[in-house]
């Protein structure tokens, strides 16, 4: 058991709280569709490590292909070297770390997958982090504008410096160097935001409701368009992309693995097909 005290568990319960509206809406999705998918809920420890844990959520249904929604409460101490890689961490290794994390594959081409996450990590700093990302292996113009609209609108209502710092932020770092293309079309991500904690934590809950408002319109948008073979053979070679960024360049992949996190969760993110030309 991990002791918690209130902002961490403010931080927690809001993040489950998001889960379950986002697997909610996404659920209704699927039966617009003539669905019956539901999301498969599994809870993991954090082992052999010990403390905290996690509950991963997996859907596989005809508009969603792969959905996972992962949330995650562990605390512990990073091996020495991972740990001056982290924001506060040189010093004290000890950390506590929680979260939401979501990755969904789309069955049809036409509709992009999306990345989002929001965490709260405590070392001897106390910061969250986060972020939103659309994803399209046919990208559109006015899917992108609707989607960047509605994270300027979470990020206007706090500070106007926000959206454009936190898109810029989101270019550079979803960006496959190897490639030298972007994983996406971007969207906002930002890291270490340390001011205070009810002011941060309430632009932290308008970006996870500004992606709950947005997403779920662009799927039922675009879910019953029809696709061709060509289409899909863009979507397979994206995700082939959209995996190397994953298992090479992603920080919260090695994040998960370094902290003794569950394989299956850390790995959610890897779409279910893929190919390499």
């Amino acid at each position: 058991m991990i002791h918690l005290d209130p902002e961490q568990q403010a931080a927690r319960d809001w993040f489950e709280a998001l889960r379950t509206r986002i697997c909610t809406a996404f659920e209704a999705i699927e039966r617009e569709a003539g669905s019956d998918a539901v999301f498969d809920f599994a809870p993991w420890d954090r082992e052999p490590a010990g403390g905290g844990g996690g509950m991963r959520g997996l859907m596989k249904g005809r508009v969603f292909e792969k959905v996972g929604v992962n949330v995650s409460t562990v605390g512990g101490a990073f091996a020495p070297e991972f740990a001056r890689s982290i924001h506060g961490a040189g010093e004290d290794p000890n950390f506590f770390a929680t979260g939401i994390s979501l990755v969904a594959h789309m069955a049809n081409p036409h509709v992009p997958a999306v990345h989002m996450n929001c965490r709260f990590l405590v070392t001897t700093r106390r910061w969250f982090g986060g972020g939103a990302d659309l994803n399209p292996a046919l990208p559109r113009d006015d899917d992108t504008a609707a989607f960047h609209a509605r994270m300027r609108a979470a990020c206007d209502a706090h500070d106007p410096t926000y959206y454009p710092r936190f898109r810029q932020w989101a270019d550079e770092y979803f960006y496959i160097p190897h490639r030298q293309v972007h994983r996406g079309v971007g969207g906002i991500f930002f890291d270490h935001l340390e001011g205070d904690f009810a002011t941060d934590f309430a632009f932290v809950r308008d970006v996870g409701d500004a992606f709950l408002d947005i997403f779920p319109r662009i799927v039922r948008a675009r879910m019953d368009q029809p696709w061709t073979e060509a289409d899909y053979a863009e979507l397979l070679a994206f995700r082939g992309r959209y995996a190397e960024f994953n298992l090479v360049h992603d920080r919260g992949t090695l994040f998960g693995l370094k902290t003794g996190g569950n394989i299956d969760a850390i790995l959610m993110s890897l779409p279910p097909t893929a190919t390499w030309a």
